[in-house]
């Protein structure tokens, strides 16, 4: 490998990760003795700039908070051939990381995917709304983009040139993960999952993860990104709904003024009738982004010609 033709980035995202980033920093140093590694801090309270530092890392700053929009600064800031993504929590082990960076290099993978879920994760991890929000968010995204990716959210992550420079982060938290699954999915980024160990913070090292909140933004980001990326199935699915609503509440008219000759329940006839012209607008707005998709796609693969 010559190093002035594949240049190896170590990216490592952190925010108040004294007790761990040292050892991190020294751990991907040993496995990759020829990456750059960069720490970029985020906003830490504690001495995660300075246990960094001695730790021989290039250490960066990106003040505005959460995960996404540090790993946006990187992605802009940081030029190489080959990404290496993990974090500054010592949940990852350094040992799988030549295997991620060879598959980029030498197999033109796009986007290696560190696949805790198949290890040790459901063993490892202690809070549980954090096992049942994985199974959730997998098996959403593998029904949606029709999928067998095992790992959607794992942060341990190798990255191709082209992924990362035409990437467009939009997340600004802990969905930045989700949103980069999704959007190789759907640009046909080539992806390959490969089973890394996974073992909880060491004790005093504390998650900044909400389960709720943040999981509620990644349920979120995932019905954004399927009504961008497949807005024919998303507005399909909801002109069928309203238009089978629409036909339930006008059957009992229909049916009164067959028997009667008269129609009593206006209010109802109106809704129904509402809820179908819904259902049409909805059709064809489908129609019409997915036809905008489908040139944005033959844009996006020309521009990855260039990068």
């Amino acid at each position: 490998m010559e190093k002035d033709k594949n240049k190896v980035a170590v990216l490592l995202p952190c925010y108040n990760e004294e007790k761990t980033i040292g050892k991190v920093v020294r751990d991907f140093r040993e496995v990759l003795p020829e990456a750059d590694i960069y720490v970029y801090d985020n906003n830490s309270t504690d001495r995660t700039v300075e246990e960094a530092t001695a730790a021989g890392a290039i250490v960066r700053h990106e003040y505005m908070q959460g995960k996404g929009n540090v790993i946006r600064r990187m992605f802009r800031e940081v030029e190489a051939d080959c990404y290496l993504m993990a974090d500054g929590d010592d949940t990852y082990p350094a040992q799988h990381a030549p295997e991620m960076v060879s598959l980029v290099l030498e197999k033109q993978v796009d986007m290696v995917i560190g696949d805790r879920l198949s290890s040790t994760y459901f063993t490892q991890n202690k809070r549980p709304f954090h096992n049942l929000g994985n199974r959730l968010v997998r098996s959403l995204i593998c029904h949606l983009w029709h999928t067998q990716v095992k790992d959607i959210m794992t942060g341990y992550r190798a990255f191709s040139r082209p992924f990362v420079k035409l990437f467009p982060v939009m997340s600004g938290q802990f969905e930045i993960e989700t949103e980069m699954t999704i959007h190789a999915l759907d640009k046909r980024f080539s992806l390959k999952e490969i089973t890394v160990d996974y073992r909880d913070r060491p004790e005093g090292s504390v998650s900044k993860l909400n389960t709720f909140s943040d999981g509620f933004k990644v349920l979120r980001t995932i019905v954004t990104l399927f009504k961008e990326y497949r807005p024919m199935r998303f507005f399909g699915w909801l002109a069928v709904l309203l238009a089978v609503v629409a036909v339930i509440l006008v059957i009992p008219v229909l049916s009164e003024y067959f028997d009667t000759g008269l129609v009593r329940r206006f209010p109802t006839l109106f809704v129904s009738l509402f809820l179908f012209l819904a259902a049409l607008q909805s059709l064809f707005t489908g129609l019409c982004l997915d036809v905008m998709v489908s040139k944005d796609r033959k844009q996006y693969e020309l521009r990855r010609i260039d990068a």
